[in-house]
């Protein structure tokens, strides 16, 4: 009986023959996903007039017998090659429906239904035919036609031929007549032509043209990865026509510089991609038809000849348009000589590594000599309609078509990876592209517009209209004083025991300033100001404001060494400090007076206000900040540009008059006096906290809670810590306002759950570097469980403006990353005593014709969203690249935060030897947790890091996974409290895959997997934990692998 199937199904074999190189890839990703309808394609036809729907039948059936490539099937199990199978005989699939009687709304929605269903059904590639046909009729002449098949069989050359065949098998039979069409020579002939190419040539052709591609070309403009982590891959479309009159001046341009539409839409391609990528050198796929103009017969031949092959372009600014096109074209001719090649032997040849994609985008140009006719030929019979719905295994492919009249751009995309106004924003600018191009044809290509005017009024004009109404004329030392008068016997500050009602601090602040001018301080002094946390600093800073000083705060924790430099860089002529503290202050010419046992000098000094000649250009403060070289540098901010920050605060805030602030920050940190001037000159109680209590955050919460705190300015490591303890406190306080800045904020389970406890508190994010400080900001209300995990930064607050720009300085759409520059009043005059670095980074503003008008360059890496909110990305000069791929530190430590074992995470990138960048996360673990076994400590920590490793592995992509986990008892953090990436310790052991201690083979089972992957990969010896692709596997060895 076994033996008779086996000869009934040999003698149904008419041809065996190996598979080209497109049909082994589209089997791999077949096989590796096989129900997410890759490669699964439907052309739908809609028909009108009279159908004799047996003959329709029969005629696809008499196709499907004239035609091999349609009857053939794929196997691979238990061979070296994988093979293809053509049968003599295969009944194709036939389904008939009718939907005559539901309304044509009900009609699209069962359409849309039955698409999704059919592509999810896929395709066995070892059981024929693979493919089949569904006839709906819809009313009484009206029918469609859904033919689904796999791509592996055809390629869209064959839509048109296989059409015209049908109807005249149609047409014959209909009237009675033998269908004699021409013979077609068999696929297996171009298989027999593909085994004869020159390798060698191609091979020299392939390493020249991706010489220098070391990664592919990032698509920027993809949702972040921690958008990404709750969602499958889901592919949808959307497509743009552009008109009969572009189209016409399309094809005008082409036939008059000997160019082909298809090169027009690879370069408006590269073009975009250098443009939202900044690289010079974009690589990308592109289809080629592969069909051999010396194998004869070949036009008419069925089967998949299509192959997808690297396109590299350099794109230079300074080159000319036409030049590069015809460059461009010639290279396209190039790639047909060679358009039999490999994509997994060109990779292989390529210095990509083989674990990553070659090509993240893939260019689809359909040119099929479809013969317009066909719609026609039978006169009962028309054609209305032609749709064609494809998935590639690639996140985007763009696929141009010209039409009789029109020219098509559709993309179909990864709506897990790509927001659907993204989308939208693309095919826009590749419509200004191809336009651009054949409207100015002597242009250089730098010049090439890519936004629209309206894009760039909206991101230049519209987005930046903040200009409010702020008092230009006053100082801040004015607007405390105008608040003394409202509210005078109010509680201005509260420091443990202390209490100053408004009267009285101002009384303090008046008589000290007194001092401080009758010892010279006069507009733009420099006077520092070294204090421990007391209502004394108030007092010294209010004073300096009033004598017409500015501040420099120094903070008693930095090393003598660096209050040396800062007090001499600074030429500090008079430093306010305490008794305790003399022995920390370097030797210097400053005059030195000590708060409290110097307290009797200005005692008798007149309590009243003073009179200064202090002006709003004047300075209001230097605060230093870290260098690059090594050195400190002084920030100085004027007063009109921290009123102006005052101003939008006190309209911006939620809290009234009365309520308490913490003031947290060092006055060293520039946070500092958003907390003390923003509540001083509000009419609010400044709560001042104890260093001890700063670093308890149990401590710090039973303080806010006893002391009634309702607002607070925290960086986000605070924050986290503080929401990390909340669940043991049986009472909050009754907070209303939290504001975050200093580093990206994360909206972690422990804040969400504290904040569902504060249903009147809101939440927000606000940015600003300290040379302009705070600029932006955005308040997160409502569910908190909605928020997102890494939210915007906001837009720009009253009288600022923000431009997202190009390496170029030219602005980027909405979407792309650009670096941030900052405009408007807020802005520091710039660096102390530094002229070429303020130069440098304080540049004049090219988008306003005002005069002296500066933008402030920031290094931070941003993209606009849809709403005008600016999204934070990373640090330019901090990028993160590994194994070729750009890392995103703050999405792994937003996911690692989610994790009920993690309190806090930081995740760097760490150099320790040359050649070797990888990624270390430096964890500390929630006490909360029960986050180890009790038994061997050293076996506990390892199965830890293995969890949290395993965790992250079923959120984030491999490349995304730190190779190093360090355990720390709490984060280094700077006297901001921002985490101090310096004092992070160096990991003693590295974890990642082929650097760790080779594990050899424990059973039997783990012995023949070894054996199998050093015979594959010619790779000796292989460890269990090796990763397949690390030591070289790529898709078609993973399907040998399969076997």
């Amino acid at each position: 009986m076994v033996t008779s199937q086996k000869q009934q199904k040999s003698k149904n074999i008419e041809a065996i023959y190996p598979l080209t190189p497109m049909q082994e890839g589209m089997l791999f990703h077949t096989l590796y996903a096989p129900n997410s309808g890759v490669d699964t394609e439907h052309i739908v036809l809609t028909f009108a007039g009279k159908m004799n729907t047996e003959i329709f039948k029969q005629s696809w059936q008499q196709l499907v017998q004239r035609h091999g490539a349609l009857r053939t099937v794929f196997v691979w199990e238990g061979r070296q090659q994988p093979l293809q199978v053509v049968k003599k005989q295969v009944d194709l699939p036939w389904n008939y429906l009718d939907w005559q009687n539901i309304s044509l709304r009900e009609q699209q929605e069962k359409l849309e239904a039955f698409l999704k269903s059919d592509r999810n059904q896929g395709f066995q590639l070892n059981k024929a035919p693979l493919m089949r046909c569904t006839l709906i009729r819809l009313a009484n002449k009206t029918y469609k036609l859904i033919w689904t098949f796999h791509h592996i069989l055809i390629d869209g050359w064959c839509f048109p031929i296989i059409l015209k065949e049908v109807l005249s098998y149609y047409q014959s039979s209909h009237q009675g007549q033998r269908c004699n069409l021409p013979p077609v020579r068999p696929y297996k002939d171009y298989i027999v032509w593909l085994q004869q190419q020159d390798l060698d040539a191609a091979e020299g052709f392939w390493r020249k043209n991706l010489q220098g591609f070391t990664t592919p070309t990032p698509l920027v403009v993809e949702k972040l990865q921690q958008q990404q982590l709750q969602n499958l891959p889901s592919y949808q479309y959307q497509q743009l026509t552009l008109g009969e009159t572009t189209t016409n001046a399309l094809q005008s341009f082409v036939r008059q510089y000997r160019l082909t539409p298809n090169t027009l839409v690879q370069a408006a391609w590269a073009l975009l991609l250098n443009r939202y990528s900044e690289e010079s050198q974009v690589l990308f796929g592109v289809t080629v038809s592969g069909r051999p103009a010396n194998l004869s017969g070949v036009e008419e031949m069925v089967g998949m000849f299509l192959n997808t092959l690297p396109l590299g372009v350099q794109v230079s600014p300074k080159e000319q348009l036409i030049p590069w096109l015809q460059q461009l074209n010639q290279k396209q001719l190039a790639l047909q000589e060679y358009s039999y090649s490999s994509l997994v032997e060109i990779q292989r040849l390529s210095e990509i590594p083989a674990r990553l994609a070659l090509f993240e985008s893939i260019l689809v140009f359909e040119n099929y000599p479809f013969d317009s006719s066909s719609g026609t030929i039978i006169p009962d019979l028309q054609i209305l309609g032609l749709d064609s719905f494809s998935q590639t295994n690639y996140p985007l492919t763009l696929l141009a078509a010209v039409t009789p009249g029109d020219f098509l751009l559709k993309i179909s995309y990864d709506t897990s990876r790509f927001a659907a106004d993204t989308i939208a924003r693309i095919l826009g600018h590749l419509q200004n592209l191809l336009e651009a191009m054949v409207t100015n044809p002597n242009i250089e290509l730098g010049q090439l517009p890519l936004i629209t005017e309206v894009e760039r009024e909206q991101i230049l004009v519209e987005w930046n209209n903040t200009i409010t109404d702020y008092p230009t004329d006053k100082c801040i030392h004015q607007l405390f004083e105008e608040q003394v008068q409202k509210t005078p016997d109010a509680v201005a500050v509260v420091f443990e025991q202390q209490k100053l009602t408004y009267s009285q601090l101002n009384n303090k602040a008046n008589q000290l300033a007194h001092y401080l001018q009758k010892l010279g301080v006069v507009p733009d002094t420099l006077v520092g100001i070294c204090v421990e946390r007391s209502v004394e600093m108030v007092v010294g800073l209010l004073a300096i404001l009033k004598a017409g000083g500015a501040y420099v705060p120094l903070d008693p924790s930095y090393p003598s060494e660096r209050l040396a430099y800062m007090v001499a860089d600074a030429q500090v002529s008079v430093l306010l400090t305490q008794e305790s503290l003399l022995t920390l202050l370097p030797e210097s010419q400053a005059q030195i007076v000590c708060l409290d046992s110097n307290a009797h000098l200005w005692s008798d000094c007149s309590p009243g206000n003073l009179s200064s000649e202090v002006q709003p250009s004047n300075l209001g403060y230097v605060i230093y900040t870290s260098g690059s070289t090594g050195k400190p540098k002084g920030v100085a901010m004027s007063q009109g540009a921290l009123v102006n920050l005052l101003h939008w605060q006190q309209q911006e805030t939620i809290v009234g008059q009365g309520a308490k602030t913490l003031q947290f920050a060092p006055i060293s940190f520039d946070v500092s006096f958003q907390e003390i001037f923003s509540t001083c000159c509000g009419g609010g109680t400044l709560v001042l906290v104890s260093s001890e209590l700063r670093r308890d955050p149990l401590a710090l919460m039973e303080f806010l809670t006893q002391h009634q705190v309702e607002r607070l300015f925290l960086p986000f490591v605070a924050l986290q810590q503080l929401a990390s303890v909340a669940s043991q406190c049986p009472n909050l306080p009754p907070l209303r306002e939290v504001i975050t800045a200093g580093e990206q904020l994360q909206v972690t389970p422990e804040l969400v759950e504290m904040l569902k406890r504060l249903p009147k508190c809101k939440l927000q994010n606000q940015y600003g570097p300290s040379e302009s400080h705070v600029v932006s900001a955005y308040t997160l209300e409502g569910d908190a469980d909605n928020w997102p995990k890494l939210p915007p930064i906001g837009s720009p607050i009253a009288n600022t403006q923000f431009y997202v720009l190009s390496s170029e300085q030219q602005p980027v759409p909405v979407g792309v990353p650009g670096e941030l520059y900052i405009g408007g009043v807020g802005l520091a005059n710039g660096y102390l005593k530094r002229p070429e670095l303020t130069a440098e980074k304080f540049i004049p503003n090219p988008f306003d014709a005002t005069k002296n008008s500066k933008l402030y360059k920031t290094g931070d890496l941003v993209r606009y969203l849809a709403d005008g909110n600016i999204e934070f990305i990373s640090r330019i000069d901090n990028q993160v690249k590994i194994r070729g791929y750009r890392i995103e530190t703050g999405e792994i430590e937003a996911t690692l935060t989610q994790h009920p074992t993690v309190k806090e995470t930081i995740v760097v990138p760490r150099g320790d030897s040359p050649g070797d960048k990888r990624l270390v996360a430096y964890i500390v673990p929630n006490p909360n947790q029960e986050t180890t076994p009790n038994s061997n400590p050293e076996l506990s920590e390892i199965e830890q890091i293995g969890k949290w490793k395993q965790y992250l592995q079923q959120q984030l992509p491999e490349y995304m996974i730190p190779s190093g986990f360090v355990i720390l008892s709490q984060l280094p953090l700077t006297p901001s409290g921002k985490v101090d990436r310096k004092a992070l310790p160096v990991p003693e052991i590295a974890t990642n895959y082929r650097n760790q201690e080779y594990i050899a083979s424990r059973d039997r089972q783990e012995l023949q997997l070894v054996k199998i992957w050093e015979n594959l990969l010619k790779v000796h010896p292989v460890s269990v934990r090796d990763n397949f692709f690390d030591l070289g596997g790529h898709s078609l060895l993973a399907v040998r692998l399969m076997n």
